[in-house]
């Protein structure tokens, strides 16, 4: 490579066009960002043109740019320079100059406005081969061609206000709220504060030249121009922190589409037909995982990634793992079509897994683990889900893992080992083994209670005596559960069906009351009181003799928690029954609900703890059905 510093009016002087590739991220600089420090330079230097002498101003430099000359053909066409890195930079200093074009016309200082011009313009246009193009110094990425060359050919403010009238009030002043075009609002912004400078006191004219060479000569950037043996990619890498800082969606998209130009491949149809997808929604949504923040196409990457090579990748390093994969060592590099062909596969079945939304297995499968916090299994569903397995034997390796979560999540196992656990299984598992057998081998081959997967005693024991909620459960995995209960309750039968009623408006309720003192009586007819339970669970815990009354009120409160007594209701309904007694709950029930898990409450004359236990029992047995063991 080779580099030189070089002016404004150098970088953009004879017939040159700057081109932003197509696969370069849109323009991003703004205002308060870049714009206002900007200025604020570019007024220093045209301060320092009217203090002092021409030979004591020192250059503010700009930074680098990264240029690529492509080939041209024949005599026709300008040279053309592929925009590398820096494309901000060059971009916004045409802003600033179409800025200086409206600012001078506005100030009626004419002279020195061809001067601008010719560093916008290429002339001669019968000489060109795309007049359309190739008539600019700058042409930007696909996304700002329009609203940029409509800005273009505006030379005044009123022009801009025409041009752009939804961006306007009706004073003509732009509006302070809503998004507005880069192209408009950069060079709005900046022709106002030339205007503004011009047209301070003293000699408009003085301070209109000294404007114009504090941009056009004062103003320096460093052009590193790349030659035939230089790695474009590289170059890319080394300036932008190799990979290591936040863009890692950015480095990819530029190391497929480098690769793409190095395979002569159409790379416009390309990108325009597999990467514009996602750059929109919803993979340029931001996704958070405890408090990581990250767009959601980094997140496929990063999950696609841990599937396709069954071990752990570093989000910190995502594009330099990318890139090992696609380019590993030793091996035939994968093309573009190639890359951008996984991608889309895996981006297909990452998206069902995480909206919960379409036919296949693993959007079932997405929307029974949303409560668990499972992320860490989203590496071994993509691997499951993309394999050559049928969609009956998928969801059968679903609903398997669906039951180690469920099941420890019950059994108040912690979820800390996932990472390891599904790492664990990846790794023995490949696409031609994947199966029923060989998951469930592998999860039930565990004995320590970081890893393994509840048995049929252990989880009925959990169901039936266990404080579930609130308890080892919280209120989005408690609701999952009776959710699913509620729908195979309804069909009568082990199998599961691939749509779920949607029960997520309802409320959990405890159809004995956690304070339950008031309304509900012990046996002989009696009521307790809080106190009176704080009592007997100090005796308890003390190893003291408890009297009858003490039994049945600490029985009793064990039972409030449990599977038996938990059902759904709507939430206003669930406010109205509150703490009341089963008599008035049951009219609620009759008057508001029609689901499997209240209608069978309606013929029962009383609700006691052993009534919660039979229920418990009878859902514990669905419960041991829908979410089975070991195989």
């Amino acid at each position: 490579m080779k580099s030189e510093t070089w002016d404004v009016r150098h970088v953009y002087q004879g017939r040159r066009l700057f081109a932003v590739p197509h696969y370069q991220r849109a323009y991003a600089w703004s205002r308060a960002d870049q714009w206002e420090a900007l200025w604020e330079d570019i007024k220093a230097k045209a301060e320092d043109r009217l203090a002092l002498d021409p030979k004591q101003i020192a250059p503010h430099f700009l930074g680098a740019t990264v240029v690529e000359q492509q080939p041209r053909s024949g005599l026709r066409g300008v040279d053309t320079f592929h925009i590398i890195d820096g494309q901000q930079r060059l971009t916004t200093l045409q802003f600033v100059l179409r800025g200086l074009v409206v600012a001078f016309n506005e100030a009626t200082i004419s002279g020195l406005v061809a001067t601008f011009e010719d560093c916008m313009r290429n002339g001669s246009a019968d000489t060109m081969n795309r007049p359309e193009v190739e008539t600019y110094k700058l042409w930007p990425t696909f996304r700002d061609q329009a609203n940029f060359t409509h800005a273009f050919a505006c030379n005044t403010f009123d022009h801009l206000r025409a041009a752009f009238p939804a961006c306007f009030t009706q004073q003509g002043h732009l509006r302070a709220y809503g998004a507005h075009p880069p192209a408009l609002e950069a060079i709005w912004y900046f022709a106002s504060r030339f205007h503004e400078w011009i047209t301070e006191e003293g000699d408009h004219a003085q301070r209109a030249e000294a404007l114009a060479l504090a941009v056009l000569e004062d103003l320096r950037l460093v052009m590193i121009f790349l030659e035939e043996a230089d790695d474009a990619q590289t170059i890319f890498e080394t300036l932008n922190g190799r990979g290591a800082a936040l863009n890692a969606t950015d480095l990819v998209r530029n190391f497929i589409f480098m690769r793409a130009a190095r395979e002569n491949t159409e790379s416009a149809d390309l990108y325009e037909s597999k990467w514009t997808p996602f750059e929109q929604e919803p993979w340029t949504n931001i996704e958070t995982r405890g408090r990581i923040k990250r767009p959601r196409l980094e997140w496929l990457l990063y999950t696609m990634l841990q599937a396709e090579g069954r071990a752990e990748v570093d989000l910190a390093r995502l594009y330099n793992q990318y890139k090992a994969y696609a380019a590993p060592s030793g091996k035939p590099p994968l093309t573009a079509a190639q890359q951008l062909d996984t991608l889309t596969k895996y981006a297909a079945h990452y998206q069902a897994l995480t909206s919960g939304e379409g036919p296949l297995p693993i959007a079932h499968f997405g929307r029974r683990i949303t409560p668990y916090e499972a992320s860490p299994i989203h590496p071994l569903a993509l691997m499951i889900s993309t394999s050559n397995r049928t969609d009956a034997e998928k969801t059968a390796i679903f609903n398997l893992l669906v039951s180690f979560l469920v099941r420890r999540a019950v059994c108040g196992l912690t979820n800390k080992a996932y990472a390891n656990i599904f790492m664990s299984l990846m790794r023995q598992l490949n696409r031609e083994e994947v199966s029923v057998a060989a998951v469930s081998k592998h999860l039930s081959g565990s004995k320590s209670d970081t890893t393994r997967w509840p048995d049929d005693a252990e989880f009925q024991r959990a169901l039936t005596t266990y404080a579930l909620y609130s308890g080892n459960l919280d209120a989005p995995k408690a609701r999952q559960i009776l959710t699913e209960l509620e729908a195979a309750w309804r069909r009568g039968k082990k199998t599961e069906e691939l749509v779920l009623p949607n029960l997520n408006n309802l409320d959990i309720e405890h159809i004995m009351p956690r304070s339950w003192y008031a309304h509900w009586p012990l046996t002989d007819g009696a009521h307790a009181t809080k106190e009176e339970r704080d009592q007997a669970t100090v005796a308890q815990l003390s190893g003291l003799e408890l009297s009858d009354r003490q039994q049945e009120i600490l029985k009793r409160d064990a039972a409030i928690s449990t599977l038996g007594n938990l059902t759904l209701l709507n939430l206003s309904v669930n406010r109205e029954a509150q703490n009341k007694s089963f008599s008035e709950k049951k009219t609620l029930l009759i008057a508001h609900s029609n689901l499997s898990l209240n209608t069978a409450l309606i013929a029962l004359s009383c609700w006691n703890v052993e009534a919660i236990q039979e229920r418990g029992m009878k859902l514990t047995n669905i419960a041991i059905a829908l979410y089975p063991g070991s195989q």
